[in-house]
């Protein structure tokens, strides 16, 4: 959120090479929590769970993913504001579903996804909050024994409807099993 504003006030080189320690730092998050990286688009960074292989971890590794992301970024924040710079806002939305994934096209092969699933996620991130995870039910219902959330309510998702959405708020801990 806001990368306009502070894009405006870097040189290209320098806004490329900021990027670039983010989304690698990214990359290595996404490695460790078992994700696909997809692509970057601009400042956007896609990343999905449960591809090539599929496993049924994804959404916990998704949301795990997620908060580490958020949390590297209050400290950078907090390097950027001793330095007197403006903190880049990041906001995270994930949803659970099927998809489609391959190669299309002739030149510039990528790897992509496609369906009802991804268009989703895209709008969980953009009805999201800047330093929240926002998810949708179906995501919620796969780690609602993990962690808790703040029911949002149902939200007006573009060319979708309303969508039940939650922001990821903790992680549940368990009770210490106490001897008598």
């Amino acid at each position: 959120k806001g990368f306009s504003t502070i894009a405006g006030k870097l040189t290209p080189r320098a806004l490329v090479a900021e990027l670039n320690d983010y989304f690698g730092t990214f990359d290595e998050m996404v490695g460790k929590f078992g994700l696909e990286k997809i692509k970057t688009i601009g400042d956007a960074y896609m990343c999905a769970g449960g591809i090539p292989l599929a496993n049924d971890t994804h959404p916990l590794d998704a949301v795990r993913a997620a908060l580490a992301m958020q949390e590297y970024m209050i400290k950078q924040n907090q390097d950027r504001a001793a330095r007197g710079e403006q903190g880049w806002e990041l906001r995270i939305g994930i949803h659970t579903g099927p998809i489609v994934a391959g190669v299309v096209g002739k030149k510039k092969y990528a790897y992509d996804i496609w369906g009802d699933t991804v268009n989703v996620a895209s709008r969980m991130e953009s009805n999201g909050e800047p330093g929240k995870v926002n998810i949708s039910s179906a995501t919620y219902d796969l780690i609602k024994e993990h962690y808790q959330c703040l029911y949002r309510g149902k939200i007006s998702a573009k060319n979708i409807g309303d969508v039940d959405m939650y922001f990821v708020d903790s992680k549940i801990t368990k009770p210490a099993l106490q001897l008598a």
